[in-house]
């Protein structure tokens, strides 16, 4: 647990935009997507690559997760994108519309033989039917991939669904991907809101990412960072609650009584333990980005 990096918020940045890039460098973001994807028109993605991978390699955004979003499968920029990206060798690769295991091994064969350094994962985007029907296929189909991101504005539309507040249309496909992630041990990102100015149903749709288990929300427009790393940081009393359980844990533990735990009048079990030793790691690793 010690080594955990929080990703409380991932903001894509279009890499065809110079002045993006720089403001990317002041964020408070916990990681940056440079995309190549849908926020670079066809005619600029040969630029944008570049600047991706020069962003990458600059060394200027300090400890932040560095994430290249190469353009997918089957598209006539997608071998280009893998080759630059692990060149660079960011943090992550992340592939948009990943709908197989075989996908995930093809890219991941595709990575090795560009030459990206050990230290590049894949991550893959589920956002497609078929994608979150093969969530755990593609979890699981190589120990390279060690993440998962939302897409939830193409699974809307491919279920011919609507956006609406509770994100009722989309949950059925969200808690898949969680279970598969989870059960694979993986990252799994929130997919973005889109209304920017509508802030508390930001807020709202980020405090359900939160209690469904998701590790953070990617963004799309910096005024949605501070409201992300808020919501998915343990608060004062939920850290004060981790270390209390651990203590009354380790105290009964120490003593010859082996009676029930209990903490504040409820029963505590080695999965609660677990819990707050996460909620402390959390904490502890949000406390040192800031320090």
């Amino acid at each position: 647990m010690s080594e955990f990096k929080p990703l409380r918020s991932v903001l894509y940045m279009p890499s065809s935009n110079e002045r993006a890039l720089e403001k990317a460098k002041t964020l408070p973001a916990d990681a940056i997507i440079f995309d190549l994807e849908d926020a670079v028109a066809p005619d600029a993605k040969p630029a944008a690559r570049e600047a991706a991978a020069a962003a990458v390699r600059s060394g200027e955004y300090g400890g932040r997760h560095l994430i290249i979003r190469v353009n997918g499968i089957g598209t006539e920029w997608h071998v280009d994108d893998i080759r630059a990206a692990a060149a660079a060798g960011p943090d992550v690769v992340l592939v948009p519309k990943v709908n197989s295991a075989d996908e995930v091994r093809q890219l991941v064969a595709a990575l090795e033989a560009a030459g990206a350094p050990e230290r590049t994962t894949l991550w893959a985007m589920v956002e497609t039917p078929i994608g979150m029907l093969n969530a755990l296929a593609i979890a699981q189909a190589s120990e390279r991939l060690t993440g998962f991101v939302m897409g939830t504005n193409d699974l809307v539309k491919e279920l011919y669904a609507e956006h609406v507040p509770g994100r009722a249309p989309v949950i059925t496909g969200l808690g898949l991907a969680l279970l598969a992630a989870r059960a694979a041990g993986i990252v799994i990102i929130d997919g973005v809101y889109n209304d920017v100015k509508d802030i508390d149903g930001f807020l709202a749709e980020v405090e359900q990412g939160r209690q469904m288990g998701f590790d953070g929300k990617t963004l799309i427009h910096p005024g949605q960072v501070e409201g992300a790393n808020a919501g998915f940081a343990p608060d004062e009393k939920a850290v004060e609650d981790a270390r209390g359980l651990i203590r009354a844990w380790e105290d009964a533990r120490r003593s010859s009584d082996t009676g029930v735990v209990t903490y504040n009048g409820k029963m505590v079990e080695s999965l609660h333990v677990e819990s707050a030793e996460r909620t402390l790691a959390i904490h502890e690793a949000i406390q040192a980005l800031q320090s």
